[in-house]
C-alpha cells in the first residue's frame, strides 16, 4: 500500500463520519484536528471505522500516532501489509 492510498482511506472515513467538513485541503503534516472540527468521539469513530472496515486493531496506547494524515500513513501502512498479507 502506497502513502497516499493510506491517506484517502483515512479521508475517507473522515468523509463518512463527518459530512460537512472540507476536506480538499487538508495538510499531510499538520494535526487533523487542527484543521477540522473533530472532536474525541470522531476520532474514536475513526478507529472503529478501521477496524469494522479493514481489520486493523488501533490500541489506545497508539492513538497519539494518527494526529496527522503522514503520521496515520506511517503507523497503519505496515498494519494494512499484515492484514492483506
Amino acid at each position: 500500500m502506497t502513502k497516499e492510498a493510506c491517506k484517502q482511506i483515512v479521508l475517507d472515513i473522515i468523509a463518512e463520519i463527518a459530512p460537512d467538513e472540507d476536506l480538499s485541503d487538508v495538510k499531510s503534516e499538520i494535526k487533523l484536528r487542527d484543521q477540522l472540527e473533530l472532536d474525541s468521539m470522531d476520532f474514536l469513530d475513526i478507529v472503529m471505522e478501521l477496524r469494522k472496515k479493514h481489520g486493523i486493531e488501533v490500541p489506545e496506547d497508539d492513538y497519539p500516532q494518527l494526529e496527522s494524515l503522514d503520521s496515520c500513513a506511517n503507523y497503519l501502512i505496515p498494519k494494512f501489509e499484515a492484514v492483506n498479507a
